[in-house]
């Protein structure tokens, strides 16, 4: 399959290929271990699904932000970005 039209990078790839890999891990977690929605941090009662896609989402946010407002490098921006993650699937 010829993919040049979308000028992949290792980057762009290592991206999608973590952003897919979180989907078979949450798929399989969901399947071992059946949800349950609880009320955290977070204001409002949420699910691990929810919980992820508010962290990638925010994610997006904090990436945007450091770009815009900061000469610092992006890994920084990630490694928050995955802290922040970690953070809300566990206390949100």
């Amino acid at each position: 399959m010829n993919m040049e039209w979308m000028a992949w990078t290792p980057v762009t790839a290592g991206f999608f290929t973590v952003i897919v890999l979180m989907l078979i891990g949450m798929t399989i977690w969901e399947i071992k271990s059946p949800n349950v929605e609880r009320k955290g941090v977070l204001p409002i009662v949420t699910t691990r699904g929810d919980r992820l896609f508010i962290g990638l989402l925010s994610s997006a946010y904090i990436h945007l932000a450091w770009v815009g407002l900061t000469d610092f490098p992006v890994w920084v921006a990630t490694v928050l970005s995955v802290g922040f993650i970690v953070a809300v699937q566990r206390w949100g």
